[in-house]
């Protein structure tokens, strides 16, 4: 239960208050988002939760007007609070996603939603049969880099003449992570859908298409002899109707520092983010050097979409473009997992 030097009188008075009141469950990337909430004006963060007692504890020390509870329930249920960050493990996601749903709350989640298209059929239903929208939007934050923006609107506004081809590769670097953290536990763990979605993301909100199929390999060479059972690498290649092929890599065994390297080819101009920054190359060969494109990578910060997704509720604005586009990434990195499994091509299902 929600502890009681915690509680913030209000707790105990459901309704909307001048201020959107949040909840955050999980405090490993959920202490990210938590900064986000904390940063924004228009909420208030009344509750957070996670089984870890130290965790909690040190949320109370830093924020006594914040009740903390081991049970991610205690913020699913509680009538007072509109809108929950989802933070916990993978395998979590699914069950506290549909929680959510049934009571009613706007839900930012951490990638992935869930783990399976049964599961992903699951909440887009739940989603949908809410007699009163909800916000529902996963922290696919990559998209909010500067350049990424820049990179989108020149496309978007034809000066890369008309696109073919987009490589994204994610150099995750980490392998301590999977070999011996909570992803090396979690059966069916997706490299794809945990770390790869970030390429994905991009290649469908860039270009502004929606793949149909895809083809996906992968082995499990760099995590042999440890206790992590999943393919350490993926490499998937998708089809666009118009003619896109794309080729997204999910790289978490790799000798490198976590970096995410996209390269878009237009017919009149080529985008490369690697090693060597962001560059912008006009000319065929021979041809000058590329020009370097002086805006930032990475994002801001983690939560950085934090702001604008509790600015667009506050608004009343409609998130439903938001929800289907998200929905249309976890299907097709969904889609590259199957393929991976069966060996054969994968229908993407439509949002």
């Amino acid at each position: 239960m929600l502890t009681e030097t915690a509680v913030p009188a209000a707790m105990s008075s459901p309704g909307k208050t001048a201020r959107l009141r949040v909840g955050v469950i999980g405090l490993g990337v959920g202490r990210q988002h938590l900064a986000g909430y904390l940063l924004h004006s228009g909420c208030e963060v009344v509750a957070v939760a996670d089984f870890d007692a130290e965790k909690l504890a040190a949320v109370g020390r830093e924020h006594p007007e914040i009740a903390t509870t081991s049970s991610a329930a205690d913020v699913l249920t509680d009538p007072s609070i509109e809108v929950v960050s989802i933070a916990s493990f993978d395998a979590d996601h699914f069950e506290q996603v549909m929680a959510g749903l049934a009571a009613g709350k706007h839900l930012f989640v951490e990638k992935p939603l869930c783990q399976s298209f049964t599961q992903l059929d699951a909440i887009r239903a739940a989603w949908a049969a809410r007699p009163k929208p909800v916000g529902l939007v996963s922290n696919l934050v990559l998209r909010t880099a500067p350049v990424f923006g820049w990179l989108r609107a020149e496309v978007q506004a034809g000066r890369f003449g008309r696109p073919y081809a987009f490589d994204g590769d994610y150099l995750y670097g980490r392998i301590g992570k999977i070999t011996a953290g909570w992803r090396g536990q979690t059966p069916g763990y997706s490299v794809m859908a945990g770390g790869g979605i970030h390429l994905v993301d991009l290649m469908l909100w860039i270009t502004g298409e929606r793949p149909a199929r895809v083809t996906a390999v992968g082995n499990r060479i760099c995590t042999a002899g440890t206790a992590f059972r999943e393919a350490d690498f993926v490499a998937a290649t998708y089809e666009f109707p118009s003619g896109l092929v794309g080729r997204i890599s999910a790289n978490f065994g790799c000798v490198h520092g976590h970096q995410h390297v996209v390269r878009f080819f237009g017919t009149e101009a080529t985008f490369v983010s690697d090693d060597r920054g962001p560059r912008l190359q006009r000319h065929r060969d021979p041809a000058p050097p590329a020009e370097a494109v002086s805006l930032a990578p990475l994002p801001a910060a983690k939560h950085a979409l934090i702001g604008p997704f509790l600015d667009d509720l506050a608004a009343g604005r409609d998130t439903t473009a938001a929800t289907r586009h998200d929905v249309t990434v976890l299907a097709a990195c969904l889609a590259a997992d199957e393929s991976l499994r069966t060996g054969r091509p994968c229908e993407i299902p439509a949002p």
